[in-house]
């Protein structure tokens, strides 16, 4: 279990990073006029440029809410806007396309050996900009860094692999990796300590492995490496750009790699503008940003019908990933028939329908129509006050007990759709006491296990769900004390198996449960809103492969 705990409290970090990016905006807050605030004065870098400049320039503006850790690939966390802005310089191994499929990026292929052997062979023509050919000791060097004590990354959990300590880390000073090791110049061969499923090496380390020139900074002493200024200002790559300038709170300005092997861009530089979810209408509108992306932009619900509005804008909704989960506390409602009566007394469809204009859906379990797991067989708990009732009577429910409901304080359209759950569950005889904190405090309260009712967005991935399923309701320290032998038994053979159509037999099994027993259930799914200037060609807003053939966007 130390394997499984250890990827899903990663998986944790990379489910509610999403989370971060839709419910809290920037941390900087930008008066008009400073770099980076839509609707100001143009910023000599990463700012009020559009997307065709006087100059004959073709510029592209991506409008973010969330504020940049780290452009070096050694310091990577689970951050959607660090994986993606270090990603367009570093490419990972692999990424996801919109349709969820695994998408080769630096490498061409990654085929399971068995259950504990993955060979991952780079793409032949995969050369860095100053032309030298991307290997395998590049691959193996910078997995070297990471599992390095020195550099110190919490985030990458490296340790599944033979040969890295409990914690990730190999011995200070090690020149090998003995789970991480090279077949051929193009091939390195991946070994884990426990099996794993294709899929959960694919999604949870080849998609975060951004592989740095080892030809280049081999000479950086490893304790200059977390700080050495070269990862600001790259300039061997093997993405399609490379960074300019940026400020972590407010841009980040590109120029294209015009020696990308996979195609010189066609456009000539890209900027990451980074603002309040609250301007991204304004620049949309006036063209200072182009595009918005549905999960690293939060576009505010009550702006969507504006934003559909406008003529320069073509809007995209994404896939429903995002869900609004409500965790319950079985130890403090251990019954599982009050936990069904708290469930069937919310109108869902009522709360999607008004507070979120439709735009998502109603589900059971863990699993929304954009898995390739789901079970559209499970028929949603429909609303039933009346059944609500009864399950309390069975059940001997105390009317005069409260519960305490945890909500972040910065998803202002949950804390409206708490407050309806509330009063629907006031009318069957469940009393709630609404708690809104911010973020950290409710990761803490979560954690910590103090709560009666938790509710936060997160995001399972729709291909690899598992670690964060298990980490939530399949451990005796998990959010929400619930721990089942039938689930147990399927997350086991999950965490194996790379046939598709088994894969979904087993979460089914799991969401059924989840459904009969309820430690959590699902308020909403919610379907975020993209959009993209007319201007754009090749350019689609998407929750996965947005930018996998950036190289392609043009300028009319």
């Amino acid at each position: 279990m130390k394997m499984n705990r250890g990827i899903a409290k990663r998986a944790l970090g990379l489910g509610l990073a999403i989370v971060m990016a839709l419910s809290v905006t920037a941390c900087g807050k930008k008066q008009s006029g400073e770099p980076g605030a839509a609707g100001g004065q143009q910023e000599q870098s990463g700012g009020g440029q559009q997307a065709q400049a006087a100059g004959g320039e073709k510029i592209v503006n991506v409008g973010v809410t969330d504020t940049l850790n780290t452009l070096n690939p050694l310091l990577m966390d689970g951050g959607e806007i660090n994986k993606y802005a270090t990603g367009l310089m570093f490419l990972p191994l692999m990424e996801l396309d919109s349709d969820l499929q695994f998408e080769g990026m630096l490498a061409d292929s990654i085929t399971a050996e068995d259950e504990h052997n993955f060979l991952v062979h780079i793409d032949e023509s995969a050369t860095w900009s100053d032309g030298k050919p991307v290997t395998a000791d590049d691959v193996i060097y910078t997995a070297l860094r990471l599992t390095s004590p020195v550099i110190g990354n919490p985030a990458m959990m490296y340790y599944v692999f033979v040969g890295v300590g409990d914690e990730g880390y190999t011995e200070k000073g090690a020149d090998h990796v003995e789970g991480i090791t090279k077949v051929d110049d193009k091939t390195v061969r991946f070994t884990t300590k426990d099996p794993m499923s294709l899929v959960t090496f694919q999604n949870s380390y080849a998609r975060y492995l951004m592989t740095l020139p080892k030809h280049v900074i081999e000479g950086i002493a490893e304790e200059d490496l977390k700080s050495n200024e070269w990862f600001n200002h790259p300039d061997v790559v093997s993405g399609p750009f490379r960074v300019t300038d940026f400020d972590k709170d407010h841009y980040i300005s590109y120029e294209a790699n015009k020696d990308y092997w996979k195609g010189a861009p066609k456009i000539d530089r890209l900027n990451i503008k980074i603002v309040e979810g609250s301007q991204l209408y304004a620049g949309l509108k006036s063209g200072e940003i182009d595009v918005t992306q549905n999960t690293m932009s939060a576009i505010p619900m009550e702006d969507y019908e504006s934003i559909e509005a406008l003529e320069n804008v073509t809007p995209v909704y994404g896939d429903p990933v995002t869900n609004q989960s409500v965790f319950i506390q079985t130890a403090n409602v251990p019954d599982p028939r009050v936990r069904q009566a708290m469930l069937c007394a919310i109108d869902r469809n009522r709360i999607l329908d008004q507070l979120m204009k439709g735009h998502g859906e109603v589900i059971d379990g863990f699993l929304s129509s954009a898995s390739p797991y789901f079970d559209a067989s499970i028929t949603p708990v429909s609303y039933d006050p009346e059944r609500a009732k009864a399950l309390l009577a069975e059940a001997g429910w105390d009317s005069g007990k409260t519960l305490k409901f945890y909500v972040n304080s910065g998803d202002s359209t949950f804390i409206n759709a708490a407050s309806v759950i509330a009063a629907q569950w006031a009318e069957v005889g469940i009393k709630a006491d609404i708690q809104t904190v911010d973020f950290a405090t409710l990761m803490a309260t979560a954690t910590s296990r103090d709560y009666d009712v938790l509710a936060v967005q997160y995001t399972y991935a729709p291909v690899d769900p598992y670690t964060d399923i298990n980490w939530l309701i399949n451990m005796e320290d998990s959010w929400t004390s619930y721990v089942n032998a039938d689930v147990n038994d399927a997350l086991s053979k999950v965490q194996v198996t790379n046939d598709t159509a088994e894969t979904a037999k087993l979460y089914s099994i799991v969401d059924k449960k989840v459904q009969e027993d309820v430690p959590m259930f699902s308020a909403y799914v919610i379907s975020s809103l993209g959009a993209v200037n007319k201007r754009l060609t090749g350019v689609q807003p998407s929750v996965y492969g947005f930018f996998n053939h950036v190289e392609q966007w043009d300028v009319k």
